[in-house]
């Protein structure tokens, strides 16, 4: 019962976050009533998705560190009722700044979830192909939460009437989530125990070109975590100003940007698959993400904004869980501290994706700035990552 408890625990984590991404916009024009512009807009949308990320960026090492040291129960169980009762708390805001606030708290509990859970995974797997599987199925609860998050809000909120503060239906939704948290509470309670698997083919303890390394492998989740982050931002902004979509097809187009890094997961880490082989498509995964990226602002219509999507969809979908599953297998007895950092890295770049995506969709000098940014740093990772097989299994 451990895995599943974990899976509901970082579930109840994204599927928050994603109930919110698609209607963010529309909230924060509700809460700016006649001081609304595009402008504005864009650039709350931006800074509030940053916000949430720059939290975890400073939390997710520290978090990660304690649990090395307090044991993995004790920080789940902070970072899930935190979340939970700031995910209730929402439900009833009345103002922008105090959305700014909830985003901060929020995060700060999302943080001790994600990598801790992870960590757990590591102490509880005893082989490499295990270690692989049982990350994806965690890393595959967290995009099912993201996938089901925008249908969930836009479907509930357009069939519930007023309820709660300015944030009107959409209280609805918020409330279950920070119910469901309490509850992936309740379940790491009864089914975590401090008890450790020393695995029988990884090695525990990083050697002395693992610390370089790992510093490698979280650079790359920056460049990732990034290029999502304008990459989500973007879709939201665009998908409203520019082309007029419903939010219901930005909610669509969010659930098959999931669909399809659940598909690519689940074949990356699959029984057909050796993991060492997973270390060779790095380089051509950001390939694709830095094509996605920079083609994506010509797509000019919903279908073509689709076949954007799932291309950029399956190149984070293939580079998540692998720089994970390579960060585990080099992290040593600190576990929880090196995936907390890999939690920061890409929460940072997640950050500072978003907070671009925000501020510069509007930007004069450069058209789509953002995007021909981010693309042009994924297209360096790809460079980065050349020489990057041989150092994660030297011959």
């Amino acid at each position: 019962m451990l895995l599943p408890a974990l899976m509901v625990a970082v579930f109840s984590i994204s599927v928050g976050y994603g109930i919110l991404l698609p209607q963010l916009p529309a909230l924060i024009e509700h809460l700016l009533a006649a001081d609304s512009t595009p402008a504005k807009v864009s650039s709350a949308t931006g800074l509030l998705t940053a916000l949430y990320m720059i939290a975890l960026f400073i939390f997710a090492p520290l978090w990660g560190r304690l649990s090395d040291h307090w044991g993995r129960r004790p920080v789940l169980l902070i970072g899930l009722t935190g979340f939970g009762v700031t995910m209730i708390a929402f439900a009833f805001l009345e103002s922008l700044s105090a959305v700014y606030a909830e985003r901060a708290f929020s995060g700060l509990f999302a943080a001790a979830v994600t990598p801790v859970a992870l960590a757990t995974i590591t102490d509880f797997t005893a082989t490499k192909a295990q270690l692989g599987r049982r990350l994806t199925f965690v890393s595959l609860a967290g995009i099912s939460g993201f996938l089901l998050g925008p249908t969930l809000g836009v479907g509930i909120t357009r069939g519930v009437g007023e309820f709660g503060g300015a944030v009107g239906p959409l209280a609805v939704p918020l409330v279950a989530t920070g119910g469901l948290a309490l509850i992936a509470a309740l379940s790491i309670a009864v089914t975590v125990r401090p008890t450790l698997v020393v695995p029988l083919d990884r090695p525990r303890a990083g050697g002395a070109a693992a610390p370089g390394l790992v510093r490698s492998l979280l650079l790359l989740g920056f460049v990732v975590s990034a290029g999502i982050g304008v990459f989500e931002v973007g879709l939201a902004l665009r998908g409203k100003q520019e082309l007029g979509l419903t939010p219901l097809q930005i909610a669509t187009m969010f659930t098959l940007c999931s669909g399809v890094m659940i598909v690519v997961q689940a074949l990356v880490f699959s029984p057909l698959v050796k993991p060492e082989f997973t270390r060779w498509l790095i380089a051509p995964a950001f390939a694709v993400m830095g094509v996605g990226l920079f083609t994506l602002p010509l797509a000019m219509d919903f279908q073509a904004m689709l076949v954007v999507i799932g291309a950029v969809a399956a190149s984070a979908g293939i580079l998540s869980p692998i720089l994970t599953y390579w960060i585990a297998s080099h992290a040593g007895h600190s576990s929880g501290a090196e995936l907390g950092k890999q939690t920061a890295a890409a929460s940072l770049g997640a950050a500072v994706g978003s907070a671009a995506g925000g501020l510069l969709y509007d930007f004069a000098w450069l058209p789509n700035a953002a995007f021909v940014l981010v693309a042009a740093i994924s297209f360096l990772a790809v460079l980065f990552s050349l020489r990057l097989p041989g150092r994660l299994v030297p011959p």
